[in-house]
This record gives structure tokens, sequence and C-alpha cells, in this order.
């Protein structure tokens, strides 16, 4: 993996805890000589993000369209800017110029990009890994859903294992590096 998308919050959250592990996952993702790919924002825990990264001499790449770069919420010094002309535009780059995601606490539209990216995943659209930065137990609600939707048969059991979720950045990426795509399989 040479780049990582982390999708996050245009807000910090309530806890100085979620601004600390975004530094902490910067800090990691510039360390490992990793490049960050996001939403370009300088604003909330997408802006402490990247931040972290280019503060620690990591290259970091925004995708933001236009209509939010015009509300100049776009951060100013990254090493590149893609403006692209809708959210659809952006997802589809940002997980183009990705070799993996990772989802930190955020609000809808953190949601929508992980859960767009692990159902690329499920259908074999693509085969890269989607990961939850799982900080101060945020995802531990929608975990627990996404096991209801197992149990009542509308995920297959051993699509689990595209569930990579850790507490720790170094030990999510290597979870990252480690992951083997489930078959897409039309049949049930």
């Amino acid at each position: 993996m040479k780049r990582i998308c982390v999708f996050c919050g245009a807000r910090p959250g309530n806890s100085d805890i979620y601004e600390v592990a975004a530094m902490r996952l910067g800090k990691t993702l510039a360390d490992r000589k990793l490049d960050l790919v996001y939403g370009g924002g300088k604003v909330g825990l997408m802006g402490t993000v990247a931040d972290a990264v280019l503060n620690n001499g990591g290259s970091v790449i925004g995708v933001m369209p236009q209509a939010l770069v015009d509300k100049e919420i776009q951060h100013t010094a990254l090493t590149e800017l893609h403006v692209v002309s809708s959210m659809f535009e952006r997802k589809a780059m940002m997980a183009k110029l990705a070799d993996g995601f990772i989802a930190m606490p955020g609000g809808f539209g953190t949601i929508d990009e992980y859960v767009e990216m692990l159902t690329w995943t499920q259908l074999g659209f693509h085969d890269k890994p989607s990961g939850l930065l799982n900080v101060n137990g945020f995802f531990d609600k929608m975990l627990a859903f996404f096991e209801h939707q197992i149990q009542e048969g509308f995920i297959e059991p051993r699509q689990r294992g595209m569930l990579l979720v850790e507490s720790d950045p170094e030990k999510l990426l290597r979870q990252m590096a480690a992951f083997q795509p489930p078959i897409a399989r039309w049949d049930k």
C-alpha cells in the first residue's frame, strides 16, 4: 500500500480524544511513508489528520467538490488538491487514488463513504481493504448492526472478514496490509 484514504468528520467531535486519534493516525501514516488521500478540508478531523501528515513530512492529496471550494473550507497547504464537480466524482476519484480506506469518527458523509467502499469490495469492484479506526468505541453500535444484518441473512457470514476494526492505527494498518478480499458470489 502506498496511499490510504481517510474518511472522517468535518467537525472535531465533542471530545479531544478524536483529535488526538486523528493526529496519531496522521503521524503514523507519515512515519510509514503512506500518502494521505482525503476530502481536502481544513476543518474538523479532516484538517487535523491532514495537518498531522504534513507536519510529519508526509504527502497529502485532497479531493474536493467545487461547491465546497467556493465555501473556502479547502486546506491550502496540501501536496495536491483535485477539484471535482460533485460528491459522486469525489468518491470515485478517492477510490481510484487510494490503495485502502480508513474511517474515523464522523457524520453521515463518513459513514456513506466507508460503506460504499466496503460495498465495492463485497461486489468485487475492487479488492482494497476498508478499516474502521474505532476510537473510544465510536463504531461499536454500527458493528452490532452489521452483525444483526449477518444474523438476519442480509450479509454472508464469510464477509465478516471485510470488517477490519482496531483502535490503534498501527494495528489497523497491519490488518489492512494482510487483507484478503472475499470472492464475490451471486448465487445466494
